[in-house]
């Protein structure tokens, strides 16, 4: 190798997230830390909620995860020390960074950033080289959570999971691209290379599906169904207009129906890639017989060990992989005879400093990001805090978003949608115009300002309420309580629909059912406030952070919570 092709591969290296005077220290921390000998002869790699971050970053996990009813104190709802005590991790170790909060900053400092696609493709790479036939598995939300998948139509992810080696995927914000982007991916970029399905999509018309409900590949002399469940809400968390001509739904019925048919096709392992999020995953796998595993997406969980469920049938193994591209699960069955005698699962953390970029993902990542350096590059403000976004109530970053809408646009209460996606700033990081996108850079993302009255800010808040903490995870229908700016509240998620918000204040002061307040908001999903056409939300924080220069910490504003009692879902 010359001096130039040596220096080209120091740039490409640093480019994707690698630090090259540590390089000789990691290598040797990575051969003990990804080795993963091979074990029987069906191999699932699994990845789910990328939101399209090609580079390496830091993400915080959640302090609060909470789980109610029969879901209070189990995965996936325990944090920080709960949930190392449960996956049998030692505190300070990267495990322990990887899957908790717990002294975050310091620990991000010391273990470097997760994820980036070259880096992950090094360990897909690594291990299929060690899996022969192993099927890699995409969970969906891939193809948006970025500026450049925004302007691309989501364009830089579905090459790059080409690259990547996808063979298997099932959807959910690829929707809001629309049906017929979705449908065109499908017949040109994946005709004959990925197979996308999900059984839970039908036309609203006659019911026809509109996916192929699963896709049988042998493996090993072993034939392996692969069964798709797109998120089934997506025409209430996302606006209907993009899929108005297909119906969604969790379909347990049919759900039982394509197990069986596989079956019936000769499959010895049946598999559900899932978008469903964990909760529902586990109740489906407590009433659909056959399944052999469920791999699980949508709630971000990053949760260590797979949880094995009981039903009629036998019982189902139920995991989730996280988010962001920082998790790659390991799924290996033993299978004789036509049945499975083992298993083994590892949810592996993609540790960019731990994993050689791969060349050429790196040169391609590198390409697809060239024409928009300076749009993203660009240097809005200096962050003093901590700024992440995870958790059922407020992030600092979500409180950023909602300080900016009320100074921005003068108004007294604000609201942001709970969306679990977004990168994480260290205090002392540049907020680039980037960081704002990976935040707020979606095909809805109109800035609005209503009058709203008391009474119907109350019921803003009880349905968003409802659809977190009902019981019943079949009607939690979207992501985690709506972040709120300048209004505080106490919130009882044990109670039961309409008796979950209290004591609703602005500025120490109760609210009044029958007053008028001036309230800010963005992303709003009906196409009265699309036709409107307000600014998008990233202009609007964009100009918030030009002018601020530097941002203080956040303070967040969290409701007070009651009636919980002692919660390993909440960090004390």
């Amino acid at each position: 190798m010359d001096r130039r092709e040596f220096v080209r591969l120091l740039g490409m290296a640093a480019a994707a997230g690698l630090p090259i005077s540590r390089a000789s220290e990691t290598q040797a921390a990575t051969d003990g830390f990804y080795t993963l000998p091979r074990f029987g002869n069906v191999h699932l790699l699994h990845f789910t909620d990328c939101h399209a971050q090609l580079l390496p970053i830091h993400f915080r996990e959640p302090s609060v995860n909470i789980g109610i009813g029969s879901a209070a104190g189990k995965l996936p709802h325990l944090v920080g020390e709960h949930l190392l005590k449960a996956a049998g991790i030692r505190p300070g170790t990267r495990d322990a960074h990887a899957f908790t909060y717990l002294n975050f900053e310091q620990a991000a400092r010391r273990f470097g950033k997760v994820g980036g696609f070259a880096h992950l493709a090094t360990l897909v790479k690594r291990m299929k080289a060690s899996r022969p036939g192993a099927l890699l598995l995409d969970g969906g939300d891939t193809w948006q959570g970025s500026g450049t998948a925004l302007w691309t139509q989501g364009q830089d992810m579905i090459d790059a999971c080409k690259l990547l080696g996808v063979d298997v995927m099932t959807m959910h914000w690829e929707f809001t691209y629309g049906a017929k982007r979705v449908q065109d991916v499908i017949a040109k970029d994946f005709k004959g290379r990925v197979d996308v399905v999900a059984q839970n999509v039908a036309t609203t018309d006659f019911g026809d599906p509109v996916f192929p409900p699963y896709v049988i590949k042998e493996m090993n002399g072993v034939p392996v169904a692969i069964i798709g469940q797109a998120f089934p809400y997506t025409p209430i968390a996302n606006p209907r207009y993009f899929v108005s001509e297909w119906t969604f739904g969790i379909q347990d019925a049919r759900m039982q129906q394509m197990v069986d048919e596989a079956r019936g096709k000769g499959a010895k392992v049946v598999v559900v890639l899932s978008h469903n999020g964990m909760d529902v995953d586990l109740k489906m796998a407590s009433r659909v017989r056959g399944i052999d595993a469920i791999l699980g997406g949508h709630t971000h969980d990053g949760v260590p060990k797979a949880v094995p469920v009981r039903n009629a049938g036998g019982t189902t193994l139920v995991t989730n992989a996280g988010s962001n591209g920082k998790f790659l699960g390991v799924l290996d069955f033993d299978v004789k005879d036509g049945r499975i005698r083992d298993f083994r699962y590892r949810l592996l953390p993609v540790f960019s400093n731990l994993l050689p970029a791969d060349r050429a993902m790196a040169e391609f990542i590198a390409s697809v990001r060239k024409p928009y350096l300076k749009q993203l590059d660009e240097p809005l403000a200096v962050t003093e805090g901590l700024l992440y976004r995870r958790g059922n109530f407020n992030g600092s970053f979500d409180q950023l978003i909602c300080d900016a809408m009320m100074e921005a646009r003068g108004a007294q209460i604000a609201f942001s949608p709970g969306f679990r996606w977004g990168t994480t700033l260290l205090p002392g990081d540049t907020i680039r115009m980037e960081h704002v996108l990976d935040q707020t850079a979606i095909t809805y993302p109109y800035a609005t300002l209503s009058d709203m009255s008391g009474e119907m800010i109350k019921a803003v808040l009880e349905d968003v309420a409802g659809n977190l903490f009902d019981p019943d995870p079949y009607f939690q229908q979207g992501g985690d309580m709506v972040r709120v700016g300048g209004l505080t509240y106490t919130l009882r998620p044990n109670q039961q629909q309409g008796s979950r918000i209290h004591d609703m204040r602005l500025g120490g002061q109760l609210i009044d059912a029958t007053k008028t307040y001036k309230v800010a908001g963005w992303a709003p999903v009906s196409e009265a406030a699309r036709d409107a056409g307000g600014p998008p939300i990233w202009d609007l924080v964009a100009g918030w952070l030009r002018d601020k220069k530097r941002v203080s910490p956040r303070v967040l504003n969290q409701p007070r919570i009651e009636g919980l009692g002692p919660n390993p879902g909440l960090a004390a």
